[in-house]
């Protein structure tokens, strides 16, 4: 009861915060989404040149700081590593090209629900399809193999390279690009954005937060714990963005989204279905990897190389819908990892 209230209170901060962050500059509905700031990370960094989201976002950086201080203080820093590397590298890659045919990772999709976005409902329903098709594998004998343990360096340099970013942040070297206009250019000030990262990664580490594995639970073991957090974030965002005048009930007209709702179905089906391959959602990759966990580095870096491949050859959806290029990606995707799940599943029984 006591572990249950306290994901209560998580998820409940996280909304609040995610609302006050589009209250104080962040995008619509865009409090908080992984693949969105990865994206805009990636643009930033020079690995994609889409003028229009392009920002060193600090809540990334300051979820992977207040995750790793959290694990340090209570002795939940191990590293290990070593579980299929390329696999993971790929399954993060495939993640991304979902989300971003969606326009949004699981957090931004039940954040986009508590701004009254109901395209977010198809996709909640392929997320929730994808997790399915997961769990099928999953019960067949699927694996990504062990991990092995690592020399501490290996854990300190995902925290190392967040500092790196941060210190750009500040000092804005010329080599790096800022949007000027489009949600690149909308954010929240940085002491308030790092600030409530920092906090977020904090109560996700704590909490194991992860939307992918709520679903995962309740389908496989009928546990509510990690999905209760969820329900929070979905009613303490809607109750700020109601407070702050920031609520749009309705299909049309939603901000940083689009209302095809097929193409919202089979993006956040791929995200469930790659998620479920990999353990956890992008938010729990990123906690994950601030723990010390290598092979999920590996994930956040197969996760911004394939937000740079998707703005690069055209995969990312718009509000005007997704494009020809990107429905392509994803019908490839989906063959990619179902080639994943099936050819891992053939191994453990191999070895069995």
């Amino acid at each position: 009861m006591k572990e249950r209230k306290g994901i209560i209170i998580a998820g409940g901060l996280v909304g609040i915060l995610a609302g006050l962050l589009v209250f104080f500059g962040n995008p619509p509905n865009m409090g908080f989404c992984i693949a969105c700031f990865l994206r805009d990370i990636a643009g930033s960094l020079g690995l994609h040149r889409t003028d229009v989201v392009q920002y060193i976002r600090p809540e990334i950086i300051g979820l992977v700081l207040g995750a790793f201080l959290i694990a340090l203080g209570k002795k939940e820093f191990s590293v290990k590593g070593g579980s299929s590397p390329f696999a993971r590298f790929i399954l993060g890659f495939i993640v991304m090209i979902g989300a971003l045919v969606f326009l949004g990772c699981p957090l931004r999709m039940v954040l986009r629900l508590a701004g009254g976005d109901l395209n977010a409902l198809l996709g909640l329903a392929g997320f929730t399809a994808g997790i399915f098709s997961g769990i099928y594998f999953l019960n067949r004998g699927f694996s990504l193999r062990r991990t092995y343990k690592l020399g501490k360096l290996e854990g300190f340099l995902f925290p190392a390279v967040n500092i790196g970013l941060l210190i750009f942040l500040l000092t804005t070297p010329a080599f790096l690009f800022f949007s000027i206009k489009g949600p690149g250019s909308l954010h929240a000030p940085l002491a308030i954005a790092l600030s409530a990262g920092l906090l977020v990664g904090a109560l996700a580490q704590r909490t194991r937060l992860c939307m992918v594995g709520g679903i995962r639970d309740l389908i496989l073991f009928k546990d509510t714990y990690l999905i209760t957090g969820f329900l929070a974030v979905f009613i303490f965002a809607a109750l700020t963005n109601l407070f702050c005048g920031n609520f749009n009930l309705g299909f049309i007209d939603q901000p940083i989204a689009h209302n095809d709702g097929l193409w919202n179905f089979l993006g956040m089906t791929l995200v469930g279905f790659g998620s479920i391959l990999l353990g956890g959602c992008p938010l729990r990759q990123l906690i994950l990897s601030a723990e010390g966990n290598i092979d999920s580095v590996i994930t956040v870096i197969g996760m911004l190389v394939g937000a740079a491949f998707a703005h690069n050859f055209g995969l990312a959806a718009s509000a005007a819908g997704p494009t020809f290029n990107g429905k392509i990606a994803v019908l490839i995707s989906f063959v990619v990892a179902l080639l994943i799940a099936v050819m891992n599943i053939e191994r453990e029984t191999t070895d069995a």
